[in-house]
């Protein structure tokens, strides 16, 4: 996701790399290749035009600290912008009534089911009573799609097979969801085409019978510009309240991320980057545009952390990495917890400056397949205490876990300097300087 767009813009900011000052002649060539990379991206035309125009104002109108280079300041002032034309700020969602509706709309296969149930199970962790409802009543398959993910997730999905309204079903269900107390229910519509005036008349049947807080639009931001052009159309008719953004891990070039704010004045609320339940993230406008400019997300990063790690599971390995006992059944637990918080090359690109360089490496969650497999093969003795783990004991290890011994010696020799790098630290820590600096 904006691979290519992060290389021409920083393609461009490099044509200002020792510059003493910005000038109206050396900022013409930048904001051109600035246009340029955004309309590569499929960024609207106006909208890559009006940024554009204010970055160059913006840029000769702001004074230079001696401190910091023209291309330096450039770069902020392009992220400033690129968080403004996304929106500024993160917009919550609407949960008002008893209870809540959100109704969830959009084009057919923009991923509106599969964003539904991550939805349900993102309310779910925070403690709300969620029912799904299956009101596609032209696809079979999206209500068994719809039952296997609330099965999957633990929500209650209300369905009925045999009906042929969907204005019915979705009504029958917010008396059910008031019968069995949940506090929010979310309406999975039938995926339809702007063109198709049927369709796009019983969605707007369905919004008026059951009046919801919060209405969704679903758009699949591999189609770039088209989605935001069909954003428009649905919003004439629905004025729905946010858009969600599908299948960003893709290859998509980014131009409805960056345009459908500015097209539709409605703000994106939330995007979808994978296939697991877990691979729903809120749009936060600014962080957006810091990993666009290769700045990375590292607050994005935490948040993913903070949702995979149990609070009390954080504070045991804590005290066994304090007492020295952190052992290899530690170190398997928590490759598992890091592959929860999503794709490896995702987390990665996070961090500051290295997005850019990893986007050639195929990086997958089953790299850490051979250390699973090796770790596993080994005796819960040999686990809590590798030392034991000698020359016999590596070739049955490397037999049973289907690597080599060179593997099994490889992740021995890291493990073993891991530890030791512990307890260097807490050597350090125990001096009591450390421990005063970070209080």
């Amino acid at each position: 996701m904006f691979e290519s767009l992060q290389d021409k813009l920083n393609g461009a900011f490099r044509t200002l790399k020792g510059q003493g000052r910005i000038t109206d002649v050396n900022i013409a060539t930048t904001v051109k290749e600035i246009r340029r990379a955004l309309m590569d991206a499929d960024v609207n035309y106006k909208v890559a035009k009006d940024v554009t125009d204010r970055v160059k104002q913006e840029a000769l109108d702001r004074k230079i600290n001696i401190a910091v280079e023209p291309g330096q300041l450039f770069t902020k002032i392009v992220q400033e912008e690129l968080t403004t034309l996304m929106g500024g700020k993160a917009e919550g969602i609407n949960l008002k009534g008893t209870p809540a509706v959100i109704l969830i709309a959009g084009l057919q296969g923009s991923g509106k089911t599969t964003f539904s149930g991550k939805f349900a199970s993102y309310l779910k962790k925070q403690g709300k009573q969620v029912m799904l409802v299956a009101a596609d009543i032209y696809r079979p398959a999206a209500i068994m799609q719809l039952q296997v993910l609330g099965e999957q997730i633990g929500v209650d999905v209300y369905a009925e097979p045999e009906s042929k309204n969907a204005v019915e079903i979705a009504q029958n269900a917010i008396k059910e969801a008031k019968t069995k107390g949940k506090s929010i229910v979310i309406v999975d519509t039938a995926g339809r085409l702007a063109v198709d005036e049927v369709m796009m008349r019983e969605v707007e049947d369905i919004k008026k019978a059951i009046s919801p807080s919060e209405i969704l639009f679903v758009v699949d931001s591999m189609t770039g510009q088209d989605a935001v052009n069909t954003a428009k159309t649905f919003n004439e008719r629905l004025n729905f309240d946010g858009v969600v953004l599908t299948k960003l891990d893709g290859d998509s070039r980014g131009g409805a991320a960056l345009s459908v704010k500015a097209v539709v004045d409605k703000p994106i609320k939330f995007i979808s980057t994978g296939e697991k339940m877990e691979d729903l993230d809120i749009f936060y406008p600014d962080r957006m545009a810091s990993r666009i400019l290769g700045m990375g997300d590292v607050i994005s990063l935490v948040e993913r952390a903070q949702q995979a790690y149990d609070e009390d599971e954080a504070k045991r390995l804590n005290k066994k990495m304090r007492e020295n006992k952190f052992d290899l059944n530690d170190f398997l637990g928590q490759l598992q917890q890091i592959k929860k918080m999503g794709n490896v090359k995702d987390l990665m690109g996070m961090l500051p400056g290295v997005g850019s360089q990893i986007k050639d490496l195929d990086i997958s969650n089953d790299s850490f397949k051979p250390i699973e497999a090796v770790i596993q093969s080994m005796t819960p003795k040999e686990r809590e205490n590798p030392d034991l783990i000698d020359g016999s004991r590596r070739k049955r290890i490397a037999n049973g876990s289907g690597t080599s011994i060179q593997q099994v010696n490889n992740l021995l020799k890291q493990f073993d300097q891991m530890r030791k790098m512990m307890k260097k630290m807490n050597k350090l820590q125990g001096a009591g300087r450390l421990g005063k600096m970070f209080g």
